[in-house]
């Protein structure tokens, strides 16, 4: 968006707030524009005492143009006048564009209609950008440990539940389905900002279809079979991986890394979650996973409407009643309890 103010009076800090806010507003509202073609033009001076403070603004788009000029004794008063009426010539001003089909033109008899097209399909329209393969394959690559946790609570949860037999399903096969889907073409690609809920969601869909195919296929048991892990490895590597027996240890070795948890840090996390996925086990599967994505893996409330096709006044509802499930847990206790809710936000 181009914008040029032109200030006659002093340039105070309110005064700068107050046009920051303008911008910030009318680029939210003006995103369906191309930002080249809006156009913003300001004046702000002081004619006399008696007036006061004269604010305009002139606001340009490849659709329209609006102009507006309010008076005040100060200026951020008559910022804020001035603002309060370009918005609203904005807000009809689009709903005038939504509804342009229904106007009431007049044609000849024998005139053909002219074909209209419509304003997204525009140059003037900006279009949204929709996830690619690379933006998939970026995300996986930062933040699967993330995608890797949830899985894995997710299936911990399952198998205490009763709902899949232990070891049925690994979290490398959910997380191989997951991204086997995404980059398929048979998965609708969302906009680029919700590849996050939406990868949650293909998660979730993954464990459940994985899930009913087990019990499908999992009827019998053979009793020969030992119920044994069996150790593939046959060697103590990964306890030797980071230190061998006859390596030194260097003052680098010992220096702590403050950008990462402590060990302690660590403990307390997965003790916390682990009390909570404990006591969230007499809830209802429902409230239990809007709580998960809302308290642990920070989706907003929207977010998880989409990742679980439910509304948003059901996901506060069972949000609700997961904390109330909390609250009323033996398992934890009054200190773990404050520590815990504190930092789950309001709905």
């Amino acid at each position: 968006m181009n914008v040029h103010i032109s200030y006659r009076v002093h340039r105070t800090p309110d005064v700068e707030k107050e046009i920051n806010h303008l911008i910030e507003k009318l680029r939210k509202r003006l995103q369906v524009f191309r930002p080249e073609l809006v156009h913003l033009k300001g004046n702000i001076e002081q004619n006399s005492p008696r007036e006061g403070i004269i604010v305009s603004f002139n606001l340009r788009l490849p659709s329209g143009q609006m102009a507006v000029q309010e008076s005040a004794s100060t200026a951020p008063a008559a910022i804020k006048a001035a603002v309060d009426d370009l918005l609203q010539q904005i807000t009809k001003h689009k709903d005038l564009l939504r509804s342009s089909h229904k106007w009431r033109r007049r044609r000849a008899e024998k005139a053909r209609p002219e074909p209209q097209v419509p304003f997204e399909q525009t140059i003037a329209a900006m279009q949204p950008q929709f996830v690619s393969s690379d933006d998939i394959r970026s995300y996986v690559n930062a933040n699967l440990s993330r995608l890797d946790r949830f899985v894995e609570r997710e299936l911990v949860f399952r198998e205490n539940a009763g709902q899949i037999s232990e070891n049925s399903i690994t979290k490398e096969e959910i997380i191989d389905e997951v991204i086997a889907r995404a980059l398929g073409d048979g998965a609708e690609k969302p906009e680029r900002l919700a590849l996050e809920p939406w990868l949650y969601r293909l998660a979730i869909r993954s464990i459940n279809d994985l899930a009913a195919r087990g019990q499908d296929d999992g009827s019998s048991v053979r009793l020969e079979e030992s119920a044994r892990r069996p150790n593939v490895r046959a060697s103590d590597e990964p306890e030797l991986q980071y230190h061998q027996p006859d390596e030194a240890l260097t003052e680098e070795n010992v220096i702590a890394d403050t950008r990462v948890a402590t060990p302690e840090e660590i403990a307390y996390s997965d003790e916390m979650i682990t009390l909570v996925q404990f006591a969230l086990e007499g809830a209802k599967p429902r409230d239990r996973e809007a709580f998960i994505l809302q308290a642990i893996e920070g989706f907003s409330i929207d977010e998880i409407a989409a990742i679980t096709d439910r509304k948003p006044e059901e996901i506060r509802t069972s949000i609700a009643a997961a904390r109330a499930q909390l609250r009323r847990s033996p398992p934890i206790a009054n200190r773990f309890k404050d520590k815990l809710l504190q930092n789950t936000g309001t709905v």
